[in-house]
């Protein structure tokens, strides 16, 4: 090693090494430090072994970092950062590593000389998943050596030894999540790998390699993907917005310095009509926004504002802009580094400082000035864009004034096709939107009529991807939605806002046919939900209903199978040679009675509700804006790659 080098581990050593608290709590709770202690939770685990190989990144010390899917679910993290330092701990009387390891919020992020800002800050660290491991080993390799130190369940089995001589540094965790606390045993590649995709946006020149030992090729070959970005912000819009038609060439980039907060923005328009601004604070997903948010969103009103009233284009508007008209039709990506955020929120993913809004504001506006002076032609088009805006804004503003009048006039105003129930309290109620006239029917007189409404919708709904906002109110099945759950949207100060103070259900259960038409009407109605709705998901109100795939019975005896395997162990089960057994592939809500329906589907005491989430935002952007956008060939492949079934049904 040289001297340099050893120079740069000297800043980082067992001296750096600050203890808070320990680990008493973690295992008794574990939903208050990971989430909870399903598939989100398990995952979580290995986001917090990450956040430390990112944190080297941040500091100047890691460039590439491997994660490993191995054959027993287990993972194994590794990095080529400057390893976990080794030395002894004076307050602790124990070696740095086993601090780190044993010691909730104990690491070097929180000593400021040894990391500026760290990713991992708003977690907890990687003695929480040691803690909620059966096994952890840790490898580090440095000074020239290798060390070691194994845990169970957070607690050391072994000293830290040596191994032997290493030409590398970095550190390499391994990990088995204890399975008598957690209830998903398997480790999910895909969502893995979008949080690697999204780091490596956020973090450029960063290399992440996901490596998958239980799924090999012909050839041996494990399945594998590598996420690098050399620009950035820039690569992450260009994802984002890759079936969007943009109204620029290039994305907006702004990247500097301000009052001491690095601040990082890519910001495209493009010819859709949602608002897809995207905020992270430290690498962290802060999904309800806060101060730096804020700070975007005044920087560019006011900026955008001045622009347009000083060249004259708003002249024969005869209506107010407000900040909305700026933000339709723009994916905007905000990332800052804090050196010591604070967070609130329900969720803990709310900014709270407010200096940051102040930095970001003046960040925002001075780049946009620039951008808007240098590019008068792109500038017209924002202007345009924005106009547009606020034209079909106050269009639509009208169209939902209509709907609230009508209601007035009609009384209730819940839709004629509704079948409510009689239960009054939101918290005890479900609604099933259903697919189809028929359907609805049988589901009506199948239901529990105390708590379960009816709402059966005609056809494919609205692509709310593809419309104008006022076109969406203009449609009949979404204005019944609308008013059938109870719920409204638009204020003065916030055209899209959500009112959910008069929801009607805490249930709302979409019911379609187990067919290709049934996954599409499904997908439309989440789109909608996604783009005008969140709030309902982000809450945990809505869920999609499972009914079987088929019907299996010989004689007597009857069973229901909701995919092909169980469909072939029934058979099985029936005869052994499969004669005599019938077997009818259910397409269509419609084709069961009412009791079957009630058995399969409705009832909550055998019933399964799959409750939709959003785990990775920007992610869930860019499938739905692929899927039901206009350009053909990324949803022909995704669809391909995703599809579950090779018979597609006819």
């Amino acid at each position: 090693m040289t001297q340099e080098e050893l120079d740069k581990q000297g800043k980082y050593s067992a001296d750096n090494i600050q203890v808070l608290e320990g680990l008493e709590a973690v295992r008794k709770r574990p939903a208050m430090y990971i989430g909870d202690t399903s598939a989100k939770g398990l995952h979580h685990l290995v986001y917090e072994v990450i956040d430390n190989s990112i944190d080297e990144a941040l500091a100047g010390y890691c460039d590439k970092i491997t994660v490993i899917i191995q054959e027993d679910n287990s993972i194994r993290v590794c990095d080529n950062g400057r390893g976990i330092p080794t030395g002894l701990h004076e307050k602790e009387n124990k070696s740095a590593l086993e601090v780190v390891m044993t010691v909730l919020h104990a690491g070097g992020k929180f000593d400021k000389g040894s990391y500026k800002v760290s990713g991992g800050l708003h977690g907890v660290g990687v003695s929480c998943v040691n803690a909620l491991s059966s096994l952890l080993i840790a490898e580090v390799h440095r000074e020239g050596k290798i060390w070691k130190q194994e845990y169970n369940i957070g607690k050391p089995i072994t000293e830290v030894e040596v191994l032997g001589e290493s030409d590398r540094t970095g550190t390499d965790i391994t990990f088995y999540p204890d399975y008598s606390i957690f209830t998903v045993k398997e480790y999910n590649y895909d969502t893995l790998a979008s949080r690697l995709r999204e780091l490596a946006f956020l973090n450029k020149r960063i290399e992440l390699i996901l490596i998958d030992h239980r799924n090999n090729d012909d050839e041996g070959n494990y399945k594998t993907d590598r996420f690098y970005s050399e620009a950035g912000l820039k690569d992450f819009i260009e994802y984002l917005d890759e079936t969007r038609v943009k109204l620029t060439e290039n994305p907006i980039y702004i990247e500097g310095e301000k009052n001491g907060t690095p601040v990082e923005i890519a910001m495209q328009y493009n010819t859709s009509f949602s608002e897809n601004l995207h905020s992270y604070v430290n690498n962290i997903n802060t999904h309800e926004g806060g101060t730096h948010l804020s700070g975007f969103r005044r920087g560019l009103t006011r900026t955008l504002k001045s622009y347009a009233e000083k060249s004259g284009m708003l002249s024969k508007l005869k209506f107010e802009i407000n900040g909305d008209d700026f933000r339709e039709g723009l994916t905007a990506i905000l990332s800052v580094k804090v050196q010591e955020p604070q967070f609130e929120g329900q969720t803990k993913t709310k900014l709270g400082n407010s200096e940051i809004m102040g930095a970001v504001d003046q960040a925002v506006s001075e780049a946009l000035t620039i951008f808007l002076e240098e590019n008068p032609k792109e500038a017209r088009i924002i202007v345009n864009k924005v106009i547009l805006a606020a034209t079909a804004r106050h269009a639509a503003r009208k169209a939902r004034e209509l709907i609230q009048r009508k209601n007035v006039l009609s009384g209730s105003g819940l839709p004629g096709k509704l079948a409510d129930c009689s239960e009054k309290d939101p918290a005890l109620s479900e609604i099933y939107l259903v697919e189809g006239d028929s359907a609805g029917g049988t589901a009506k007189q199948g239901r529990d009529r105390r708590t379960q409404a009816i709402l059966p919708l005609r056809g494919k709904i609205l692509n709310v991807e593809k419309a104008m906002p006022h076109k969406i109110f203009e449609s009949e099945e979404i204005r019944n939605m609308f008013t059938a759950l109870g719920v409204s949207v638009g204020t003065d100060e916030d055209s899209k806002a959500l009112n959910l103070s008069k929801l009607r259900y805490h249930k709302i259960i979409i019911m379609t046919d187990a067919d290709v038409d049934g996954s599409h009407i499904a997908t439309l109605i989440l789109t909608f939900f996604f783009r005008y709705m969140k709030a309902l998901i982000e809450q945990g109100y809505v869920y999609i209903a499972t009914p079987p795939f088929y019907f299996v019975r010989k004689g007597k005896e009857e069973h229901y199978a909701w995919d092909d395997d169980q469909r072939d162990m029934y058979i099985k089960q029936l005869s052994i040679d499969g004669k005599g057994v019938h077997v009818q592939r259910y397409k269509g809500l419609g084709e069961m009675n009412e009791e079957q329906l009630w058995l399969t589907t409705m009832n909550p005491e055998f019933r399964t509700l799959r409750q939709v989430t959003i785990e990775n935002e920007p992610e869930v952007d860019h499938v739905f804006s692929m899927l039901m956008g206009d350009d053909v060939p990324p949803r022909r492949e995704f669809i391909e790659q995703n599809a579950k079934y090779a018979n597609i049904d006819t």
